[in-house]
């Protein structure tokens, strides 16, 4: 057996050479040492030998064993060492060549604005406020003072969830939610998005954004309202901009009005942006609605108050000279990258 033992041993070492993997490794070493093994099955037949003997043989089959785990764990070293050489290879990176650009995205269009609009309004002290999209028939339409006969209740014109819960038409209700919660004075704009049961086309979209803006103080008048709106066209569109206001109807304020900026595009004379008139109609307001003020509970011969709202996909239309409002939603990156 001893014999036996040194042909194990010269074997082993001239397979260990030729092995060239892990597997091929792993796979001698289950030959020789596992529980089928060579070796293990020499020590397995020391039972029939003597006492002197089979200490011997015991002694020279552990030293057999000892110097091949030893040549096993150069082996899988130098294995290992070699594959990290190789993939240092492989992998290795030229500091000096330039490097892939990533490309930056950039803003929607409709952020742009309305980042822009709050941008002004907020340099004249207004707070952003913020509402619920998915609202109630009553902070919708009841507390604007709409009355049940009001055409925008119908559902052709407004998505109904329930027969008591919509998604909003418009950002009013926050105008609403606001007066209930926060005493005299307020100064608010509240941006956010919208629905309506409209068909897309060039003009329309079932979803929209607007920016709608509430001032109640003491003293509040039409001129305030006016004088407000008129700075803020000329922050948006430049200073040399005109403004008028054409007597309208809201039912949440009274006097109401529609306010136009005199055309930038052909500075009044009459182009196809404002169809030969020379103005353009950019959004709604007038004085809060006493009915509306009730709503919160105040005193309406103290207080006095102005709204006013704006749809942020007509100004952007009109500021980026954008024909299609179907251009927001598409998310072709070469129309949104035009923004940065």
């Amino acid at each position: 057996m001893q014999t036996q033992l040194s042909e194990i041993l010269r074997e082993a070492k001239e397979q260990l050479k030729q092995a060239k993997t892990d597997r091929e490794t792993e796979e001698l070493r289950v030959k020789l040492l596992g529980k089928k093994g060579q070796l293990t099955g020499i020590l397995r037949s020391m039972g029939s030998l003597g006492p002197e003997e089979r200490k011997a043989l015991g002694k020279a089959a552990n030293s057999v064993r000892a110097e091949i785990e030893e040549l096993l764990e150069e082996k899988f070293a130098a294995l290992k060492e070699k594959q990290k050489e190789l993939r240092f290879k492989v992998e290795r990176i030229d500091v000096t060549e330039p490097g892939r650009q990533i490309p930056l995205g950039s803003k929607h269009p409709i952020t742009v604005t309305i980042e822009e609009i709050s941008r002004v309004f907020m340099s004249m002290g207004y707070s952003i406020a913020e509402g619920p999209e998915v609202e109630t028939v009553y902070f919708n339409f009841d507390a604007l003072n709409a009355g049940p006969n009001h055409p925008s209740r119908d559902l052709s014109d407004t998505f109904y969830i329930t027969d008591d819960i919509l998604l909003r038409t418009q950002t009013s209700p926050v105008q609403a939610r606001t007066l209930l919660k926060q005493a005299p004075p307020i100064k608010i704009i509240s941006p956010g998005r919208c629905f309506r049961c409209d068909t897309p086309d060039a003009t329309h979209s079932p979803m929209f954004h607007q920016v709608e803006g509430l001032l109640v103080d003491e003293g509040v008048s039409m001129s305030d309202l006016k004088g407000t709106l008129d700075y803020f066209a000329k922050q948006l569109f430049g200073s040399d901009l005109q403004t008028k206001f054409r007597p309208h109807f809201f039912p949440f304020t009274e006097p109401s009005a529609e306010m136009d900026v005199s055309c930038f595009k052909c500075k009044g004379k009459g182009c196809r942006v404002c169809k030969g008139s020379g103005w353009i109609e950019i959004l709604g307001c007038g004085m809060v609605h006493p009915n509306v003020l009730a709503v919160g509970g105040i005193d309406t011969e103290r207080y006095t108050g102005f709204a006013f709202g704006m749809g942020v996909e007509r100004i952007a239309m009109l500021k980026y000279g954008i024909d299609d409002i179907r251009l927001f939603y598409e998310n072709d990156m070469r129309f949104i990258g035009q923004f940065k």
